[in-house]
């Protein structure tokens, strides 16, 4: 059996590092890039080239899906595998529509990782035992448009300014000017708002804002003869 090559990322030392050591000793496993930053993530993944990564969820600085997200842009395609303290549904939501291949939960036993990790490179996609109702849940007709709402409020209120912004069709240094800002600093806000909103391009967030603020306005707004 091929042994399957697993790029670690998690910021705490004794975790990872005791991880690590544990995964190390299963069969068929190997640790290859054991690391704590999003900094030398993507040096390590063109590097060592994992065939699978597990992704701590509150990675500094921007968390674990901006990097994830990152990582797709150097190229990674494999699967992901979320490990978390979070039994947030909210959080499982976010990680699968970022692309992850699974959710697990740090209080999980070693050998249900380890079953995890290879059930991942098989295709399959894998939650904790106690996230399983929760994806459930989630499948249910009528979730993605709650779930998108709890996304919208993760916005800071100058990420929604410029989420309006996107909405009327506007580049990156009209906003700047618009709202008197660096070009720069748009640039980031604009990741930023993809990254919390599980979007690819701006044109998506585009669209999504166009929907919010179409939605209440038709709703709530007598309209004028």
């Amino acid at each position: 059996m091929k042994t399957v090559r697993v790029m670690l990322v998690d910021d705490h030392t004794l975790f990872r590092r005791g991880l690590a050591e544990l995964l190390h000793g299963r069969s068929g496993i190997e640790v290859v890039a054991p690391t704590a930053g999003a900094t030398e993530a993507a040096r390590l993944m063109q590097e060592k080239k994992p065939d699978v990564l597990l992704l701590d969820l509150n990675l500094p600085p921007h968390g674990g899906l901006a990097l994830l997200r990152t990582l797709q842009d150097y190229g990674w395609s494999g699967p992901t595998l979320i490990l978390t303290v979070s039994d947030s549904e909210d959080d499982l939501a976010n990680a699968l529509h970022a692309g992850a291949r699974g959710y697990l939960l740090k209080d999980m036993e070693p050998e249900d990782v380890t079953d995890a990790i290879l059930r991942a490179v098989r295709g399959e996609t894998v939650v904790a035992p106690a996230m399983t109702m929760k994806l459930v849940d989630l499948l249910q007709p009528g979730r993605q448009s709650k779930t998108r709402e709890n996304l919208l409020a993760q916005l800071t209120e100058r990420e929604r300014e410029i989420l309006q912004h996107l909405a009327q069709g506007m580049s990156n240094k009209a906003i700047a000017r618009a709202l008197d800002i660096s070009y720069d600093t748009v640039k980031l806000h604009v990741r930023h708002i993809l990254s919390k909103l599980n979007f690819t391009s701006r044109v998506e967030a585009a669209v999504f804002a166009v929907e919010q603020r179409s939605g209440p306005q038709s709703s709530s707004e007598p309209r004028k003869p």
